[in-house]
């Protein structure tokens, strides 16, 4: 299985036989010309996951891939029939297998209404589980062997991404959820995670648009 990481949250997932994209948000743009898709699936309703217009356009440009989404994307984008992705749901792309849990937002503010949230648990056969939460820290699955770990975010404080890192453990870590760092900023919160998550974890930063396989 192959994983291109696309900016921000938005993760390009390859096997020999499927191709599929996780949260095309509006914080990059280089998913918007993307071919031969089998799916489409997002984490939740925050345009930082789920960019409306292009992702109308990608869905024409392919227009066999299945849209799999948290339920109240759903409206969002009801012109392209989505399939709704509840917790608990297996959802099978091809020879990838996706099971779905979550199922709320991290906090962000208690004047703030919570939203839906469901993260992805994928594997190819039974290969390396690759985790990807969408923006919450709550669910912590096992078995897990690669993590994409949100880095920052309103809701997160850097303690709590590397609580979450050390409670998953998985053997590998990249980090995703990145775009609202500065260039300065972002090598801080690097080092602190190097400094803190467990010494067995790997970290692999990956750069914009670098494919690495598992």
């Amino acid at each position: 299985m192959n994983i291109t990481r696309l900016g921000h949250a938005c993760l390009l997932i390859e096997t020999d036989n499927t191709r599929f994209l996780i949260d095309p948000g509006n914080y990059t743009s280089t998913w918007h010309d993307l071919t031969d898709l089998d799916a489409v699936l997002i984490t939740h309703q925050h345009h930082d996951h789920v960019d409306v217009d292009n992702v109308a356009k990608v869905l024409g440009a392919n227009p066999d891939a299945r849209l799999v989404v948290e339920p109240a994307v759903v409206e969002m984008l009801n012109a392209h029939t989505p399939d709704p992705a509840s917790v608990g749901d297996r959802i099978e792309i091809g020879d990838v297998s996706v099971e779905v849990v979550g199922g709320q937002h991290a906090v962000i503010h208690d004047r703030i209404p919570r939203v839906g949230n469901v993260g992805f648990v994928i594997r190819q056969g039974e290969g390396p589980a690759l985790f990807h939460p969408g923006d919450s820290y709550a669910t912590v699955p096992s078995g897990i062997d690669l993590l994409a770990l949100p880095l920052a975010a309103p809701w997160a404080r850097v303690s709590m991404t590397i609580d979450f890192a050390n409670a998953v453990k998985p053997p590998r870590l990249f980090p995703i959820h990145d775009a609202t760092l500065s260039e300065a900023g972002r090598p801080v919160y690097m080092r602190m995670c190097r400094a803190v998550i467990d010494d067995s974890i790997t970290i692999d930063d990956l750069a914009q648009e670098e494919t690495f396989q598992v």
